[in-house]
Order: C-alpha cells, then structure tokens, then sequence
C-alpha cells in the first residue's frame, strides 16, 4: 500500500487539505494518507524545510511527500519531484528541499512539465495529487518532468564561520509549539569548530555558558519540589533533530512564557557562539 504523505500551510478551516485528499483517494482508493503538519507559518519556506527533513525519514521507504507551501507556478517557482534516499518528494523549486539535500544527494529531480495538459490555479490539488498518484502506481520521474541537476537553495541556510573559528554566526530557523527557538548550528558543525574550547552563546541580551543534554539538566532534583523554581529558566540544548535551541523550560505563554516571547527572538534572527581562548 503506497503513502503519501502531506505538508502544507493550508491550516484546518479551509477546503484545501480535504479535497486534495478526495482527489487522491479518487485515483487510489487504497492508498494510505498521512497529515505531516497543515500549520507552517504562511509561505514560510524554511521552517516547512525543517518540519519535512525531520519527519520524512521516520515513514518506510517509498514514500511520497506532497509539499504544498508556496506553491503557484510562475517563472521563478517551477515544480519539481525527485527521489532522495528512497522517498520521493513533489513541491516547488524554491529551497525547501535545500535542507535535506545539503547533507544527501537526490538520485534523481525533474522540472514537472505536465502542465500543458492541466488547466488549475490550484497545482496542488491538480498536478501535484496527480504526480503523487503517477509514482504510487510505480511510474518513473521521466514521464512527468524533464531531468534537472539542481535545485534552487534558501539563504543562509548554513551557519557563518569566522576566518580565524573563533566565531559562529547562526541564524533562528524554525520556533516550535512551545516558543523553542531552533537555530540552523548542527551539533557535528558545533563540535568541529569547537575543538573542546570553552564557549559563550549570544542571542541579544541573552547569554550561555552550558548546553545540556536535556531540558530537565537544569533541575535540582536534590532540592525539594517546592522550592526549585525551574520553570520559566532558559537553557540551551541540542533537541532530537541535533540542531541548538534555544528554550525555557516547562514554557508556557500563559505563565512563564518561551523562549522566543521573553528574549525576542523571531525567525531569521542571529545567534552567535563566542569561543574563549584557553
């Protein structure tokens, strides 16, 4: 049984998501559709990038990601598909498969060409379900797209090396359901420039000397419950994905608020790793 699985920034109150998945479950009835995330920030390229590269890999191979997130065709957003460590991925050429192919190369990509046959101003619903549909029923890339070598990147994807890897300037990529802030600094990039040195994060007025292994490093568990006041403390880790964030921990924006409301910190700002001499 084939999956296909789906991404968008469509939300829950609109039509869009339901009848994309009527319009596949008319071509394949026994098909398996499966909600990845319908609430990426309007036409935020990065942070859907961030949500696929860290969910695609938990489904069986041969699975086929439907992306719609800045979708309409135009001279600057073509349509592609590729298949990359044996999944198969159908979106717009405008970075969000960046993410992913920065660290593995896609087998195979083509520039989707079938629109010629396709009357729609909704290509997610009309070309995209109808590509998807194509490679469930085990057709090949070819016939639906011409071969292409490259896709197009997102800015200041990777984060900044000073000459002398004293610095790193990252930047916030993705800020999660609890106000976590995620930066684009991966754990292995960290620890190369690292070199064991002692280090100080940055992000504004915000400073941190530490990153634990997980959130509740910073309890006291020693100390009796009442008089801890943990929550609300921010800290700093690498979350499951390996990426650095930013976080309060127990945050709540109706109590102690998050990382991102307390110290200000929106998408694409900067977060700087300071390495001391020893």
């Amino acid at each position: 049984m084939a999956i296909i699985t789906l991404t968008t920034d469509f939300g829950e109150k609109d039509h869009f998501v339901g009848a994309i998945k009527g319009s596949i479950y008319s071509e394949l009835e026994d098909v398996k559709i499966v909600d990845i995330s319908h609430a990426i920030s309007p036409f935020n390229v990065m942070e859907a990038a961030y949500i696929i590269q860290n969910a695609y890999s938990s489904f069986p191979k041969g699975s086929i990601h439907l992306i719609g997130i800045d979708s309409e065709l135009n001279p600057e957003n073509k349509h592609i598909a590729l298949k990359l460590n044996d999944h198969y991925f159908i979106c717009a050429n405008n970075g969000i498969m960046s993410m992913i192919c920065n660290e593995i190369t896609p087998e195979k990509i083509v520039e989707i060409n079938i629109h010629d046959k396709i009357e729609t101003n909704f290509p997610v619903l009309d070309v995209f379900v109808r590509v998807a549909c194509h490679i469930a029923r085990g057709g090949t890339l070819e016939v639906v797209g011409k071969i292409i070598s490259e896709i197009k990147p997102i800015k200041n994807l990777n984060p900044f090396v000073n000459e002398d890897q004293s610095q790193i300037i990252g930047s916030v990529i993705y800020i999660d359901n609890y106000g976590n802030v995620i930066t684009n600094i991966r754990r292995k990039y960290f620890e190369q420039v690292q070199k064991g040195r002692a280090f100080e994060i940055s992000a504004r007025s915000y400073k941190f000397k530490e990153i634990h292994t997980k959130y509740s490093d910073i309890v006291n568990f020693d100390m009796p419950e009442e008089d801890r006041q943990d929550e609300g403390r921010g800290l700093v880790v690498f979350n499951s994905s390996d990426y650095l964030e930013i976080a309060i921990y127990k945050s709540d924006l109706a109590t102690v608020g998050s990382a991102s409301s307390l110290m200000g910190l929106q998408m694409r700002d900067t977060v700087t790793v300071n390495f001391l001499k020893a």
